[in-house]
């Protein structure tokens, strides 16, 4: 049995989109308002880390309705201020509280 790597990139924003119940152009909207992990290819496909990071900021949007510039700020100081483990610490936790809320709990964005 082969282990997953959670760095490789295969998920494209529709699927992750159906993951968290959201909208194809809300996640478009975060990308075009830098707030999704950056990709140089032409095909942008994410990872199962980007999923976390990419729902985080879902979460933020949706749910605490914080604007683009307050959720760039918080990626900012955990990118600035937390270690690889501790940030993965933290998003696993921040996951375990999503998995409690329904996707019918966060309301789709359109405007951030």
């Amino acid at each position: 049995m082969a282990l997953l790597d959670n760095d490789k990139d295969v998920l494209p924003l529709s699927s992750i989109a159906e993951l968290l119940t959201a909208k194809v152009r809300t996640l478009k909207m975060y990308e075009e308002k830098g707030l999704l992990p950056l990709k140089k290819e032409a095909k942008k496909l994410y990872s199962i880390n980007d999923v976390k990071k990419i729902s985080f900021v879902h979460y933020l949007a949706s749910m605490k309705k914080i604007n683009a510039n307050g959720i760039k700020y918080i990626n900012e100081i955990l990118e600035n201020n937390m270690d690889e483990k501790n940030k993965t610490e933290f998003l696993d936790l921040v996951e375990q509280k999503l998995e409690k809320v329904s996707g019918k709990d966060i309301t789709d964005v359109e405007i951030i």
